[in-house]
């Protein structure tokens, strides 16, 4: 059973573009559907984590808004801080599914017991992971991978009993 997800942000969960404006203040848009998936499965009782390797304020209080406390930026090698993880939560890698877009996520991607890329990650990491989503990053790709992961652990009626009252 898949236990956490983690996250690479830039391409993952944005569609990878980083904007400045004049005075160097940065900005980053995230999907909103993204982020109810997200906050569901953690609802669920299940882990999330977001490890990038960049710095960013706005990533950090996306994290916050929905609730990820397993939050890293700045990480080179993705998958040791995984398994930093992994020994706190008690979990193994057979336990995890991942998402990343490029190069940097490769380690991990090749350790999660399932891993995932948006549709519009590079061709390497695509070529190298189990699912290749039919959306970019930032447009729903992780939204279709949680989607699928609960499916994967057979709690639709669990996710949906969320938010569908009837």
């Amino acid at each position: 059973m898949i236990k956490l997800i983690i996250l690479d942000v830039d391409g993952t969960m944005t569609n990878g573009q980083i904007t400045f404006n004049n005075s160097a203040e940065e900005s980053k848009s995230f999907c909103v559907k993204d982020g109810l998936a997200i906050a569901s499965w953690i609802r669920l009782g299940l882990h999330v984590a977001i490890i990038t390797g960049r710095e960013s304020k706005i990533v950090e209080n996306r994290a916050k808004e929905l609730g990820i406390k397993h939050f890293y930026q700045k990480i080179k090698e993705k998958d040791k801080k995984v398994q930093e993880i992994l020994e706190q939560l008690s979990l193994s890698w057979d336990n995890v599914a991942a998402i990343g877009d490029d190069l940097n996520d490769y380690s991990m991607l090749k350790k999660a017991a399932i891993s995932f890329t948006p549709q519009d990650g590079v061709s390497f990491i695509k070529a190298n992971v189990d699912i290749v989503a039919s959306k970019n990053g930032g447009s729903g790709a992780v939204r279709e991978m949680i989607e699928y992961l609960i499916k994967h652990n057979g709690m639709q009626k669990d996710f949906l009993n969320l938010w569908v009252k009837e």
